[in-house]
């Protein structure tokens, strides 16, 4: 623990936590090794940086963890493990440190404040950082909390910690940002076709292209107004960006556009042709099938009363002979 306990960080209160995309990824793939489709949940520790109020979460592991569901005072969190982990983690990358702990709850239990208390040992101003791993509605998966102590009115009764809500959002270096956008285009969705996969990772991509040309557009703005210094570095990367963007106004470039797309139109009419076509065919072959069926019918139940009735009549005549 002596490892550990040297790391120390500001007391400043906490006012924002990000939580980066490598965090989140890391602690769905511990939930589906250690508790998918059970209704246990996977604890771990967090590790960054903290700045003027705001945690900075960049990595974390997983730490074995158990706790008795009928009765939420027994729990154990193997902290000899998490102690030799951030060990190696340290000789890694020395500027990570402690910053709190993470649960799949998917919401705060009756021994998060015992579980936080352990961690206090380890920063004096540890987060929770509750992962949603099954959402069921859009927005940001995570929930950040920290301590506060709340003191009773009534002389009598001591003061206690409780969890008060902090505001969280999700944030990456654009390494890292990149990195896992070319990770979630390998994960597969068997539920959706193709082309919806498709259009939906296109989608994306244009949401990603105009989120990245606001940002430019705002931070040239800010330098026009001269709120922000000029740096040209960031004007010698804008410049070669756009020194690769294509003519468009080239004559031979437009006419190429133009057959190009109308080749395209004439493929998709006449796949809407074929597929009426065979539509149609289909819908007439079915109106045969029945009207066959319906006379294959008809023919039995005619042929049925002729033998009947000549069964009838070899019958009668029989009786007289």
């Amino acid at each position: 623990m002596d490892v550990i306990k040297v790391q120390q960080i500001s007391t400043r209160p906490i006012e924002k936590v990000i939580v980066h995309p490598l965090v989140l990824i890391s602690i769905v793939d511990n939930y589906n090794r250690v508790a998918k489709d059970t209704r246990k949940r996977v604890v771990g520790v967090l590790l960054g940086s903290t700045f003027k109020g705001t945690v900075d979460v960049s990595n974390s592991y997983a730490v074995p963890f158990e706790e008795d569901e009928n009765d939420p005072s027994i729990w154990f969190l193997d902290h000899n493990y998490h102690e030799s982990m951030f060990s190696m983690f340290k000789r890694i990358n020395a500027k990570e440190h402690v910053v709190g702990w993470y649960s799949t709850g998917p919401k705060l239990r009756e021994n998060d404040l015992d579980i936080h208390g352990l961690f206090n040992d380890y920063v004096p101003n540890p987060v929770l950082v509750i992962i949603d791993v099954q959402p069921k509605e859009l927005g940001i998966p995570t929930k950040a909390y920290c301590t506060v102590e709340e003191v009773k009115e009534n002389a009598t009764q001591k003061s206690q910690n409780v969890f008060v809500h902090v505001p969280s959002e999700i944030a990456a270096h654009e390494v890292e940002e990149i990195g896992v956008e070319h990770l979630l285009r390998d994960v597969k969705d068997t539920t959706i076709s193709t082309l919806a996969t498709e259009v939906t990772a296109k989608l994306t991509a244009l949401k990603g292209l105009d989120a990245r040309l606001r940002e430019i557009r705002s931070y040239l703005d800010l330098v026009i107004d001269k709120k922000l210094p000029l740096n040209h570095e960031i004007l010698y990367h804008l410049q070669d960006v756009f020194n690769l963007l294509p003519n468009l106004n080239v004559a031979e470039l437009v006419k190429a556009f133009s057959v190009k797309t109308n080749d395209m139109m004439l493929v998709t009419y006449l796949s809407s042709v074929i597929r009426s076509v065979i539509a149609l065919h289909n819908l007439i072959n079915n109106k045969v099938r029945r009207y066959l069926e319906f006379l294959f019918c008809l023919f039995g139940v005619v042929q049925f009363t002729l033998l009947y009735q000549e069964r009838i009549k070899d019958d009668i005549c029989g009786c007289f002979i």
